[in-house]
């Protein structure tokens, strides 16, 4: 429990208010005004948005915060951030001078980029309102499996703006927190009823009570600060009251950018029974009066903060001004406004810090206030040091592809991850899988089967229980190892990204995998991006994929997820078209998962049955990791060579079988990775003009046997943009055969045919190349 704060810590707390509204609008303001402009473009900032918030900011930081508490702060309010840090001393003043430069502090808070310490990272909206949900649900996870003492637990919590509240996915991750009877989580909402370009519907939110709670949070509103709430008191409170519940959020704005008279004309007209309170007051302490929100009340926070103690769910919803303090408070165009060198030079005075010393942390502070505020500051509980990013936890065992003539990869990823769960050992005992309800028809069923469903409450298997026969026997215990999840990509990605930074956040690393069709990848693409972002570590397996999906149809068939594993920085795409491919790349995703230099991995699967191919020896292996090894290798100034990727290999050694006749020396490339591939021939590029070496990149090497004007035909289930950039690399033409069209259903044979994926397509291209 946090002690109740004395009177002395309400005033050092109100100064910290005032020092991080100066800071952060100053920050802004050098940035734009101050600082020179070498392209003359304007740098902006958000310093309403800051201003709203820095109340809320210096309570929850210096007073409300345990030593394992973390917070995902608004986007528009990483400069209040930075200033925290900057008066913990964990910031640089050169940093803030440099404020969206190169190098600099990040516009909106980042785990990766900014040198601060970041939680989460925070920019796309909402997302980072959402994360904090799905970290508190792997908190109890490690909480359940002996990974961390209770006495370690924190509290996730996320600063939002209330616009923040219009994205859908806070309340797909809202549905599913209830599911999981999440706990020890805040999101507290800063209130100040504007957005980028209109004043919030006040309807909408006298229903998040109702919502939240039917969802098992507690809500609590900062609605009256404790000026007003003493006036509620006097004669003619009951009125005041009532119109300020009943008055527009578009009219309270435009009031509080007028100013002191015209609150007074104004509530002379619409309630007249406020006449004592007027008269007791003169215009700027009307204006005091009506700006004094509960968010802005720093002995209401701490009351609000200080009676949250439990591990309950709660939404703080926060009533605030956009711009509290500064010149154009309330103003609609306020929003990405910035002040002008007067009206920063009026808050500097109005501040007291004196000309020159605008980056000192304590100027305008009287010498006992600023002890008062520095002692606050450094007792303060979030002046600790980070947990060590935990590396290499688990040693990878050799993974051995599963037996049979016949297999596909989507079959064998499902006995591998049997295999590994019947063998146990650390890897096994750290992974943790997740779907969005679609746990069965990825090959996920056998692995849960063994290792069971996560649940803080154990729920029996009913149909187990009662003896129904079922192939799958799913109950759910604090130990088992699989989050089930309803069909939302979503919250698939964000529940990834927050088991992805267990290490980080927890100290703990686990190895998530999380399975998806491959087309509804787009779904949850923001948050994949996210989760990326923020050097999230896991493995996502993407099944099934494109026509070869056959009856399912077009809805199910995927195009470009290729096209958007080669954008995705953070994200290493492999499309194995064997089992043995598969197990090799499924060794690798776990050693980049846990390595310093590592990323996540995509894996694109397939239901498509294959016969297997024969090995001689493992020297493929090697080229197969980095994107591409030739399974029929070319002949010396070989004048062509097929290029396939994935599940339509049958086809890419069918052509080959009808071609090498007629074309000796023809090669059938294996392209494993177009990812990998594309990143090493554009980082070859790059490096030439960097003074660092330009050693060849592997497609280089690979197609370096090759004469200078042979064809390529490429093949996959996909965009054929993702291996047409080949021709490219050193010159050769190129005959792209792929997906360009929604897909539909039908038998493979058909399908093949139709778009043009089958043997008979690949040697018609070929011969074009050599036709043209």
């Amino acid at each position: 429990m946090l002690k109740k704060t004395t009177a002395p810590d309400i005033e050092a707390l109100r100064l910290l208010d005032d020092r991080l509204r100066w800071l952060s609008a100053w920050t802004i303001h050098n940035a734009n005004h101050v600082r020179e402009s070498k392209d003359g473009l304007k740098v902006g900032g958000h310093q309403a948005s800051c201003a709203s918030i820095t109340a809320i900011m210096a309570a929850l930081y210096f007073h409300a915060l345990g030593p394992n508490d973390k917070v995902a702060v608004k986007p528009h309010a990483g400069p209040v951030l930075h200033a925290i840090h900057y008066l913990l001393g964990s910031q640089s003043r050169e940093q803030l001078e440099n404020f969206r430069g190169f190098g600099g502090m990040q516009s909106y808070p980042s785990r990766t980029k900014d040198r601060i310490p970041v939680d989460f990272s925070t920019g796309s909206v909402g997302l980072g309102v959402a994360i904090t949900a799905f970290a508190s649900l792997v908190q109890d996870y490690l909480l359940a499996h002996g990974m961390m003492q209770p006495e370690e637990a924190g509290r996730m919590i996320a600063l939002m703006g209330d616009a923040e509240l219009d994205e859908g996915n806070i309340y797909e991750c809202l549905i599913e927190a209830y599911k999981h009877d999440i706990r020890n989580c805040w999101w507290i909402v800063d209130y100040n009823r504007q957005s980028l370009d209109a004043t919030t519907a006040e309807r909408m939110f006298r229903r998040f009570d109702e919502i939240f709670a039917s969802c098992g949070w507690r809500v609590v509103t900062l609605k009256y600060g404790k000026l007003m709430q003493a006036a509620f008191e006097e004669e003619g409170g009951d009125a005041l009251k009532a119109w300020i519940d009943e008055v527009s959020n578009a009219d309270y704005a435009a009031l509080t950018y007028l100013g002191g008279a015209a609150w007074r004309e104004r509530l002379l007209k619409d309630a007249p029974e406020v006449q004592p309170i007027l008269d007791a007051r003169d215009d700027d302490a009307l204006h005091a009066l009506m700006t004094n929100l509960g968010g802005h009340d720093m002995e209401a926070i701490v009351e609000a903060f200080d009676g949250a103690q439990d591990d309950v769910p709660t939404l703080f919803i926060a009533y605030t001004i956009k711009g509290q303090g500064l010149p154009f408070a309330g103003h609609k165009d306020n929003h990405a406004g910035l002040m002008n060198p007067t009206q920063i030079a009026a808050l500097r005075e109005k501040m007291g810090v004196a000309e020159g010393e605008e980056w000192e942390p304590w100027a305008g502070l009287g010498g006992n206030s600023a002890e008062a505020v520095k002692a606050l500051v450094e007792n303060s509980r979030i002046a600790k040091a980070a947990r060590e990013r935990p590396w290499n936890v688990a040693e990878v065992p050799s993974i051995t592809p599963p037996a049979g003539e016949e297999q596909s990869t989507q079959a064998a990823f499902g006995r591998i991850l049997l295999d590994l769960a019947k063998v146990g050992g650390p890897l096994a005992d750290r992974i943790v899988t997740t779907s969005p309800d679609v746990t069965v028809s990825t090959n996920l069923g056998a692995w849960v089967n063994q290792r069971g469903l996560f649940r803080r409450q154990a729920l029996a298997d009913v149909f187990a229980a009662a003896k129904i026969p079922s192939a799958q026997k799913w109950g759910a215990t604090e130990a088992g190892q699989h989050i089930e999840l309803g069909i939302a990509e979503n919250n698939l990605f964000l529940m990834l990204a927050a088991l992805g930074l267990a290490g980080d956040i927890f100290g703990e690393r686990l190895f998530p995998i999380g399975t998806v069709y491959d087309p509804f990848i787009a779904r949850g693409l923001d948050a994949l991006n996210y989760g990326c972002y923020q050097d999230a570590r896991f493995m996502l397996v993407a099944t099934p994929s494109g026509v070869t999906l056959g009856p399912e149809g077009g809805a199910h068939q995927s195009i470009n997820p290729p096209l958007i594993a080669m954008g995705q920085p953070g994200l290493r795409h492999y499309e194995p078209a064997f089992v043995d491919e598969l197990a090799l790349f499924m060794e690798e995703g776990f050693r980049l998962m846990q390595s310093e230099e590592g990323e996540s991995v995509y894996l694109r699967l397939t239901t498509r049955s294959i016969r297997q191919i024969e090995r001689t020896d493992d020297s493929w292996k090697e080229d197969a990791l980095q994107g591409g090894y030739w399974l029929r290798a070319p002949a010396p100034g070989a004048e062509a060579a097929l290029v396939y990727s994935g599940a339509i290999a049958p086809e890419a050694l069918a052509a080959w079988d009808a071609l090498q006749e007629d074309m000796p020396g023809l090669g059938l490339l294996a392209v494993t990775s177009p990812d990998l591939l594309h990143r090493g021939w554009s980082n070859r590029r790059s490096a030439r003009w960097g003074g660092k070496s330009a050693e060849p990149s592997h497609i280089e090497t690979l197609l370096a046997p090759l004469s200078r004007d042979a064809g390529l035909v490429t093949l996959l289930d996909g965009s054929p943009a993702a291996l047409s950039w080949l021709g490219g690399v050193a010159g050769h033409r190129v005959s792209p055969l792929g997906l360009d069209r929604f897909g539909q259903t039908g038998s493979l044979q058909d399908l093949y045919r139709y778009y043009r994926l089958d043997a008979d397509a690949v040697v018609e291209a070929c011969a074009e190349l050599f036709l043209d």
